[in-house]
């Protein structure tokens, strides 16, 4: 008899198992179903197959507090507890691996979850964890339809029974990681809001939801309630592909390499040169001198920039870049100034002390407006983290470019694209200017109109090459980010080259009037 009821128990618990097996088992061919839909990118509703995962897991049968199952890009975990929860911490270098996952994330419950619950019905209750490792399932869109996407494309759901969990006072915490720095990205936390889109079943939302930065690899989110959360990192409206970084880098590279050589061989010439100087060749000099420093602190920038070097360095080479950028610019503005000068007030040019005066604006006010940013803010230079977006089969791959410059932004919008904006424009209302009283003189003079048309072409190439290429930055998006991102790489790099073929246009002229003059000289003597 004691043989008999043994066999019946052992027989119970093999068919228990076996059962318990097989409700596995269905949630397990659920999860490699939904792997399928989303390969194929089926017309089924994604809201459905999530939900019917759910309610698997939630009806699930199994010995023991604890189950996971996992495939290639999901991993479910499901919790049974009780009233005397005393909080959960799950991470991910606990858990068995997951081929598609390979960067660390972790979730932490309060023991505050299930005492709401545990209020107004008291039973057994059950915690699931589903752990997207794709963005499929999810449209990556934020409420107010930025261009953005999610860090890792990973999205990490919980949920408590079948009921909400809202307004909780002790926050869970869901911590992402990345295998590169997150400075320069604008990362947010964000919760599935189902219902919030029209033409979806759903849409990403802030709401509820703290973003904390405990290293510069790592996003903690710090929400009040359960659901399925992320961290939207937003893009630029044109985010540049990574495989243009390359053919812009060796642009930049060979540019200003060439750029550097042209302004030290311009400024040894002017010193060979020195008798034949004027005010206009200083000013000339002076604007070669702030684009040899530009080029070469530019050049500098992302090799100080580099972890070893030490962040002092760095800092102090992006405020002597940004020094030598706003001098160049301020430069310039002094080259519209003197065209002025030279064309609306020609019998009366003569300022006292005038070159003393142009070098403390063109050196001075730059040195300020940087003392002046540093005093406010001694952190606005440094290591600054630039974007590069590179799109993957499976998702989105992001990597950073650091230089040295400035990181604050709103530093950036006032003393770089502001700054120059205003330049820019000064000089290309000095531009019209010329371009109007050059045509009014050949007009008037219509002797001289091979004379007017060769100064009005002169005019032009030296505005332009003074200033008004750097409005190629204000067309960064759209259908011109493309060829703006070629074309001011390539006029703004090669610029000190471009200088240097101004400035022997220049002396050949000079060299040619002269000569004109002295043959004129020696033949009025020859006929006396």
């Amino acid at each position: 008899m004691d043989c008999c009821a043994a066999l019946f128990l052992c027989l119970c618990l093999v068919i228990a198992q076996n059962g318990t097996a097989e409700a596995s088992q269905e949630s397990l061919r659920w999860m490699k179903r939904m792997e399928m839909l989303g390969k194929r990118r089926s017309s089924i509703s994604f809201a459905e197959v999530i939900r019917g995962l759910e309610n698997r897991l939630l009806n699930a049968s199994f010995q023991g507090s604890n189950l996971t199952l996992q495939t290639s890009t999901i991993q479910t975990l499901v919790f049974k507890l009780g009233c005397d929860f005393a909080g959960l911490s799950l991470n991910s270098a606990a858990l068995k691996p997951v081929p598609q996952a390979p960067v660390r994330h972790a979730m932490q419950f309060p023991a505050e979850l299930t005492r709401e619950t545990c209020r107004t019905h008291p039973r057994d209750l059950r915690l699931i964890c589903i752990y997207f490792f794709t963005a499929r399932y999810f449209q990556v869109r934020a409420m107010n339809d930025i261009n953005a996407s999610l860090l890792n494309n990973y999205v990490l759901g919980a949920q408590l029974g079948r009921g909400h969990v809202n307004n909780l006072t002790e926050m869970i915490n869901i911590s992402f990681w990345h295998k590169q720095s997150l400075e320069g990205y604008s990362v947010t936390c964000v919760f599935w809001k189902e219902g919030a889109s029209k033409h979806r079943w759903g849409a990403w939302s802030p709401e509820g939801c703290r973003t904390e930065h405990p290293s510069p690899s790592q996003v903690l989110c710090r929400c009040s309630h359960l659901s399925y959360f992320a961290v939207l990192m937003q893009i630029s409206p044109a985010p540049m592909p990574a495989e243009l970084l390359a053919p812009l880098t060796y642009i930049s590279i060979v540019g200003c390499s060439v750029s550097i050589m042209a302004s030290l061989l311009t400024i040894l010439l002017h010193f060979h040169a020195r008798k034949q100087s004027d005010s206009t060749t200083h000013i000339h000099m002076n604007l070669h001198t702030s684009v040899l420093l530009l080029n070469v602190t530019f050049l500098l920038s992302p090799v100080l920039a580099m972890p070893s070097v030490p962040e002092s360095a760095c800092t102090a080479l992006a405020a002597i870049l940004h020094y030598a950028l706003l001098s160049c610019l301020t430069w310039m503005a002094i080259e519209g100034f003197n065209l002025y000068l030279l064309l609306g007030r020609v019998y009366n040019i003569y300022i006292r002390r005038y070159m003393l005066k142009l070098g403390a604006v063109g050196w001075g006010v730059p040195a300020f407006l940087m003392l002046l940013l540093l005093a406010i803010k001694s952190s606005a230079y440094g290591r600054r983290a630039i974007p590069i977006i590179d799109s993957q089969g499976n998702g989105t791959g992001f990597q950073n470019v650091s230089i040295c410059w400035l990181r604050s932004p709103e530093a950036h919008s006032v003393l770089v694209m502001g700054y120059g904006g205003l330049t820019s424009l000064f000089n290309l209302v000095v531009l019209a200017w010329v371009l109007r009283t050059l045509h009014r003189l050949k007009v008037r003079e219509k002797a001289l109109g091979t004379r007017a048309c060769r100064d009005t072409i002169t005019v032009l190439g030296l505005t332009v090459l003074l200033g008004t290429t750097w409005t190629l930055a204000f067309f960064s998006f759209g259908v011109f980010l493309l060829p703006q991102l070629f074309l001011f790489t390539i006029f703004n790099s090669f610029y000190g080259f471009f200088l240097f073929l101004w400035f022997c246009s220049q002396r050949c002229h000079s060299e040619a009037e002269v000569e004109t003059k002295m043959e004129a000289c020696s033949s009025s003597q020859t006929m006396q």
